[in-house]
């Protein structure tokens, strides 16, 4: 079955760096599109980067656009989310999810845990 395992969150202080990664087995991982979503304490689910199945085209929430780089090594069977210039808004725990294509029409609704692959989640924590 879809496994998803993210790692790689935790403290970060205000302008720091983190490197997430999702590792990714029990399907064919170069064929789908892949994202990020985050949670706020006190808050909804909302997108923050997916990539198409090649990583030839990418999405960004304008909350990260030109801090966060998403990439995939389809080789490695793994999707990773490069978290720069961190500010505290940015604390939250990330889920990696798998998309049902291969491109990211599916970042058009509401990102949901109820549908879906989704793993278990790694916190990310910006703070001095």
């Amino acid at each position: 079955q879809v496994q998803l395992v993210e790692s790689g969150g935790g403290l970060a202080q205000p302008g720091g760096s983190l490197r997430l990664s999702c590792a990714a087995s029990g399907f064919t991982f170069s064929s789908y599109g892949m994202a990020w979503a985050r949670q706020a304490p006190g808050k909804g689910l909302e997108w923050v980067s997916g990539i198409y199945n090649d990583g030839s085209n990418t999405y960004y929430a304008d909350s990260v656009k030109g801090r966060f780089t998403i990439s995939r090594d389809n080789a490695k069977n793994t999707l990773y989310l490069q978290l720069k210039t961190l500010k505290p808004e940015d604390t939250a725990l990330y889920y990696c999810t798998k998309f049902h294509r291969w491109d990211l029409l599916p970042i058009q609704a509401k990102p949901s845990r109820d549908f879906g692959s989704w793993g278990q989640g790694t916190q990310v924590t910006v703070s001095s």
